[in-house]
């Protein structure tokens, strides 16, 4: 076998299929290899869902994805991709009798930096779900514990829950459920799993497919998501109001375009009249807005170059009403590439993220403290002590290598490296992770490995991780071993 190939690789006599542990109308968040197979699959045009809206809908991906006639002529590696999302879309959304899963996750130390693939943010949790998918509707229940930690006081969760109904094209909810808004693998700039989901009310489309109206198709494939949610637990401004919506189109074949707005409103000490509030757009010194907005703008491009499928992409987070201009704006670069390895699936991801803020989107100074951080609302756009897109919080430099390795049983092995610069001396905003400035190398290897028992199945997943230095007031290098369960009948 090609060394380049093994060098990811540990040692596994355990037996694997591919089966899925948990259920529900959408896939997992945090399911690496489900989007890997996902994008590969949009990337040779075997799909055409939006992909920087996250998580998307099992029945979006099923109702679009070919037969293995219409497959044949992709490379192997593209046929087993799309494979896997078959049984496992049609595992999580069928039969309609109920599923019940339980999962639990435990470690030494909670790694700081959480990408898509993010394992638990405490030391120990442990969770129940039950799921039941009836003609249009979904319920998917999970009740669970978290040892406290920081700022987040809550021992019993409800995370991942919600109840979902199918109207036509649209799914509406409410419940717990997690976004990724975003082309990025390690990092989300608006919106990711880094923090805990909140209570919200939602929809989203089921597909992304292209409108029949003369005046729309051409747009392309598109799709859109909003969600009101409350920003509970401890605050300065308690049970602030969250307001949330992403729209994505694909005008023309791999290039994709993301808009986002989310939006803090009312809670403890501020006006609320929410009509009023959320329409005003203008932000300057004559005409204040009340609010605390951020916006989004998204680009990807996938294509195939040398056989191999990639993608090229960037997020820019803007902190002010003007999108281009005095926007004071975090940005986000990134590429992946998927290659077939003797046998083996390999996607190598590249990524830099920057949260120190702009002037505008192209540069012009820097705006220390800006992203994150607001002077009305000082508690910021974080929910119970962290920030709701990226990892590292304000003012932070983020360069990070992932590579990821599937062998034809779905055991993946993936090995990471970070160089993080978290917060700055000029920071007089404040950083959630860290007291003061701190810059460390971290490293993190991790197994994850589906096995089957008669009726059960589970995935067990491991890492590994090192870094030399800890955010402050910790100083000095530390190791951590983690390992999560999840098991399903």
């Amino acid at each position: 076998m090609n060394k380049a190939c093994t060098a990811l690789l540990f040692a596994s006599a355990l037996p694997a299929f591919s089966v899925s542990a948990t259920a529900g109308v959408w896939t997992e968040l945090g399911d690496a290899q489900t989007r890997s197979d996902f994008e590969m699959a949009v990337a040779y045009g075997l799909l055409n869902n939006i992909t920087t809206q996250g998580p998307p809908s099992w029945a979006g991906i099923l109702e679009q994805l070919p037969d293995e006639s219409r497959v044949a002529n992709s490379p192997d590696y593209v046929r087993k991709a799309a494979g896997r999302l078959g049984v496992q879309g049609r595992s999580d959304l069928g039969p309609h009798k109920p599923h019940i899963s339980v999962s639990f996750d435990v470690t030494n130390d909670p790694a700081v930096i959480r990408g898509y693939d993010a394992l638990g943010r405490s030391q120990a949790q442990g969770q129940a779900t039950f799921d039941y998918l009836a003609a249009g509707t979904a319920v998917h229940l999970s009740v669970g514990a978290q040892k406290s930690r920081g700022t987040d006081r809550q021992n019993l969760v409800f995370d991942g829950s919600y109840i979902a109904e199918r109207i036509g094209g649209i799914v509406v909810y409410t419940g717990y459920k997690e976004h990724w808004w975003g082309p990025g693998w390690i990092s989300a700039l608006s919106l990711s799993n880094n923090a805990r989901p909140m209570p919200q009310v939602g929809f989203t489309r089921v597909h992304s497919q292209q409108s029949d109206s003369w005046w729309l198709s051409w747009l392309g494939p598109w799709q859109i998501e909003g969600f009101v949610g409350l920003l509970d637990g401890p605050r300065q401004a308690r049970d602030t109001a969250y307001i949330a919506v992403h729209f994505a189109f694909s005008p023309f074949p791999g290039f994709e375009i993301g808009l986002s707005r989310t939006t803090e409103m009312c809670g403890t000490g501020h006006s609320c009249e929410p009509l009023v509030d959320y329409f005003t757009f203008s932000n300057d010194p004559s005409h204040v807005n009340r609010t605390n907005e951020q916006g989004s703008i998204e680009l990807r491009y996938t294509g195939i170059a040398l056989s191999r499928p990639y993608a090229v992409y960037a997020q820019f987070m803007n902190e002010d009403s003007n999108p281009i201009v005095h926007s004071s704006t975090s940005k986000l670069f990134g590429g992946s590439v998927w290659f077939p390895c003797d046998g083996l699936t390999g996607r190598l991801t590249l990524e830099y993220a920057n949260s120190i803020a702009t002037n505008d989107i192209w540069g012009g100074g820097a705006q220390h403290g800006v992203a994150y951080n607001n002077y009305d609302y000082v508690d910021g756009m974080r929910y119970r002590g962290r920030s709701l897109g990226f990892s590292l919080d304000s003012d932070s430099v983020l360069y990070s290598v992932q590579a990821s390795v599937i062998d034809p049983e779905r055991r993946t092995w993936t090995l990471t490296y970070h160089r993080a610069l978290v917060s700055n001396p000029l920071n007089t905003s404040g950083n959630a992770v860290t007291a003061s400035p701190v810059r460390f190398n971290a490293v993190e290897a991790r197994v994850a490995v589906p096995l089957q028992w008669g009726d059960y199945v589970a995935q067990i997943e491991t890492a590994v991780r090192w870094q030399d230095d800890q955010p402050r007031p910790d100083r000095g290098a530390t190791a951590a071993f983690e390992i999560a369960l999840k098991l399903g009948i």
